[in-house]
């Protein structure tokens, strides 16, 4: 698959940036959104990675970088969230996202598909299908689904990864023993912890609170400020 091997040689070594906001934020809107992307491009991003059928639309409109698509929908009575359902997965490829992350975790999802039967509907739809890890053995699963990326997504954010230290480098290098394309995802928050991943093995990094959060940056910097400042 050429269109894959492109596709992937355009990120490697790069920055995708997870252009996203909190439901109810100031910043949850497509327009916003679209807008913060653009900057994203303009700054040197190889990618991004957007949330919802609305948002995506919004910012194809405005840039041409790949996009990793997700959807995120809560379902009772399950934990899994990010693209839990082969309905998630149809909506993304009816806005063209070049990309699809999952759920690839071995947590009962709803509708009772399997890891292999979401690669392959995101396949058939002429999208690579990349797989959110909590485990090594996520990653070991979803690679032997079919699916063209491994990521360390949901690393820290499973109950067996609670209070895991992130960025997760060490599922970074577990997985690139597995000579799979990896995309480290979660808790890069400066250059140097993305440059170590890259150093670990991952293909290309996702950066997304440190970047594009501005409510959580404001906290930070306010936090600090307060411990800092004279009694």
């Amino acid at each position: 698959m050429s269109g894959k091997h492109e596709l992937l040689e355009r990120l490697r070594g790069g920055l995708i940036v997870s252009v996203q906001a909190s439901p109810g934020s100031a910043l949850d809107d497509p327009l916003v959104l679209a807008a913060m992307a653009g900057a994203a491009k303009a700054a040197g991003a190889a990618g991004l990675r957007l949330q919802g059928q609305e948002n995506i639309a919004a910012v194809r409109k405005r840039v041409d970088l790949p996009v990793i698509g997700i959807v995120k929908r809560e379902y009772s009575g399950f934990e899994p969230y990010i693209t839990p359902t082969l309905r998630e997965v149809r909506e993304l490829l009816s806005v063209g996202v070049e990309i699809v992350a999952f759920d690839a975790t071995g947590r009962p999802r709803p509708g009772g598909a399997t890891v292999a039967q979401i690669v392959g509907e995101i396949q058939n739809g002429g999208a690579l299908a990349m797989a959110d890890c909590a485990l090594a053995a996520d990653g070991v699963a979803a690679q032997a689904a079919g699916a063209d990326i491994v990521a360390t997504t949901l690393c820290g954010y499973t109950k067996e990864t609670a209070g895991c230290a992130l960025p997760a480098l060490d599922l970074v290098h577990a997985f690139a023993e597995l000579d799979a394309f990896v995309i480290c995802e979660g808790g890069i928050h400066s250059p140097a912890q993305g440059a170590a991943a890259l150093a670990a093995g991952a293909a290309a990094v996702v950066v997304g609170t440190a970047i594009t959060n501005v409510e959580w940056l404001t906290r930070e910097y306010a936090a600090a400020l307060q411990r800092s400042s004279p009694a």
